[in-house]
């Protein structure tokens, strides 16, 4: 099981939301976590075991959906294409690989007893 790392977080003051148990995730599907302070993520875990979370709106539909989108790879960087209008966004990053100057935020993930708990903060960008 891999976590993408986000060093640039301090975890001592992160408040977490707690998503679900990590066999509960699909490999490859998405789930939508309702976040503190009423943010959206989706949670995804990837085919590799790599678990990584962005925004769930999507910044061109302005709806919900990331996380009914469709996980892949784009030059070996992990995307998810927004169920919309198919534009692939970075799970690393966040950048949209369609249209450079539009981004999903990006959250931080982690493991605590076996439960899956996205930062309530996106990740500094």
């Amino acid at each position: 099981m891999t976590v993408i790392d986000t060093p640039t977080i301090t975890m001592e003051t992160t408040t977490w939301t707690q998503a679900c148990p990590l066999d509960f995730l699909i490999p490859g599907r998405g789930v939508a976590v309702l976040l503190e302070g009423g943010e959206q993520a989706a949670l995804f875990l990837l085919p590799d075991g790599t678990l990584a979370a962005v925004g769930n709106v999507d910044p061109f539909g302005r709806a919900a959906v990331m996380s009914r989108g469709i996980v892949g790879d784009r030059a070996g960087v992990p995307v998810v294409a927004s169920p919309l209008l198919k534009q692939a966004f970075s799970l690393i990053d966040g950048h949209c690989l369609d249209a450079e100057t539009t981004a999903l935020p990006v959250y931080a993930v982690r493991i605590v007893d076996g439960v899956v708990a996205v930062s309530n903060e996106p990740v500094p960008s």
